[in-house]
């Protein structure tokens, strides 16, 4: 199902609201959310699925702990390209997305094309992905990798 790109109308304080509620608890039941927020439920509900609609609001996630899964490796991998060229650039957008160990990626301004985050069980299996999958990526150059000593901040935590 495709998304829309842009929404209906503005963002106000109350479609704010639900957001942020449903940001920080996204089992929250409708009528918890609409007390929270200060609606009746049914307009609750029509503005939720108004943000869903209008995709603003993507989905609904179970948030794991990598750690627990004995996945507590993190590394950071710098892409350089040997062609930025856009069919290059797709070729290359295609092939990172059916590797599962690389959890982000995201194309730079920078003396480099592509950041990855990369999160396995630990060094070894690390320099396997980068040795068998992500450095014979369509049009990689050269690889670089930063290994996260200690996690402060994770946005999927």
């Amino acid at each position: 199902m495709a998304r829309k790109q842009e929404h209906s109308g503005p963002i106000d304080p109350f479609d704010r609201k639900i957001i942020d509620l449903l940001r920080q608890d996204g089992r929250m039941s409708v009528t918890e959310l609409a007390r929270r927020v200060g609606l009746s439920k049914t307009p609750c509900q029509m503005r939720m699925k108004r943000l869903i609609d209008d995709g603003v609001i993507h989905g609904f996630r179970a948030m794991v702990d990598p750690g627990k899964l004995g996945l507590d490796h993190i590394a950071f991998t710098e892409v350089k390209l040997s062609d930025t060229r856009e069919a290059a650039l797709e070729s290359f957008r295609r092939a990172v997305l059916l590797i599962p160990e690389v959890e982000e990626c995201h194309m730079l301004a920078s003396s480099f094309d592509y950041l990855l985050k990369v999160r396995t069980s630990d060094i070894r299996r690390y320099r396997e992905v980068l040795g068998e999958r992500i450095s014979s990526l369509p049009h990689v150059a050269s690889t670089s990798t930063f290994v996260a000593m200690e996690t402060i901040r994770d946005a999927a935590m």
